[in-house]
């Protein structure tokens, strides 16, 4: 199945750009190399520009792509499992279970937690190998949740600023949401090549500054990425299919501020979310003791 190169007259970034907003106290890392899994992934291409910081209406969602957004990871597990037990001899069914348990980083990064013992080389043919099965045997079938694209309608309509960090491939997740007719609606696309989730959401922090930023995805490696990062909160899509399931309670025991197994409420818990964090009061300052 091909998949349509994007629209080049249908950007995603809309509109003027605001004044620039005066610079945050806390300094987050700019995004400007490419990561150290990409020659894995993709071939190395220059380090992105460095976005400046912009005032947005609302807020930021940022989407994570694979089991999130895309119905697809039976699919990718599927592909995994067999290329596991082709590659390192670990049984198929094993060997999606592994790839669940550690979904959410770039696959590159996921070989290298669960075959330390494996050279390089081993990895990396397998990686590129993996790119390539998931591409012509996951993602030319795989589509969007039912509830996606009103989701993210309903979603811009309320003002909110949407954008998408994925373990994928960059170019491929860029792709993907074109062809679904989605790409339209999100900001920015970062993936594997870009640096890892906590990156994106750095990232994301930096471009976005003074403004509720929520991550929503479907792992643990999804909920501790949103925890590790100032100033974002997890939302979770919870997950079963055969031999692995997620439920809420997983996800909000790994630090989702709200989980379930649909997105379709997306909207009122965000908006019941920052009406709390709006009438929380601030901490006070802990008073210096004198000498």
């Amino acid at each position: 199945m091909t998949i349509p190169p994007p629209d080049e007259s249908n950007p995603a970034s809309r509109g003027p750009a605001p004044p620039p907003l005066p610079e945050e106290s806390t300094e987050l890392t700019v995004l400007s190399a490419t990561s150290q899994f990409a020659e894995m992934s993709r071939g190395l291409g220059r380090p992105r520009e460095v976005v400046p910081p912009r005032q947005v209406e609302r807020g930021l969602v940022v989407f994570d792509l694979d089991g999130t957004i895309l119905d697809d990871l039976n699919l990718i597990s599927e592909v995994a499992g067999d290329l596991l037990e082709k590659a390192f001899a670990t049984p198929a069914e094993e060997g999606r279970v592994h790839y669940l348990a550690t979904t959410g980083m770039p696959f590159e990064a996921q070989l290298s937690q669960l075959y330390p013992g494996a050279t390089p080389e081993q990895r990396a043919s397998a990686a590129r190998t993996f790119h390539q099965r998931k591409v012509t045997e996951a993602y030319a079938k795989a589509k969007p949740f039912p509830e996606i694209p009103k989701l993210l309608k309903e979603l811009d309509r309320q003002g909110w600023t949407m954008a998408i960090s994925t373990g994928a491939e960059t170019e491929m997740a860029e792709l993907i949401l074109e062809r679904e007719g989605l790409r339209y609606w999100f900001e920015e696309v970062l993936g594997s090549a870009d640096g890892t989730k906590r990156e994106h959401l750095a990232e994301y922090r930096r471009r976005f500054p003074g403004v509720p930023v929520f991550l929503i995805g479907d792992s643990r490696f999804d909920m501790e990425a949103a925890q590790s990062v100032p100033g974002v909160t997890a939302l979770g899509r919870s997950s079963s299919i055969r031999g692995w399931s997620l439920t809420p309670a997983d996800l909000e025991k790994w630090g989702a501020a709200w989980a379930d197994r649909t997105l379709s409420e997306v909207p009122a818990v965000l908006d019941r979310l920052t009406k709390k964090a709006a009438r929380s009061p601030p901490k006070p300052r802990a008073r210096r003791r004198r000498t």
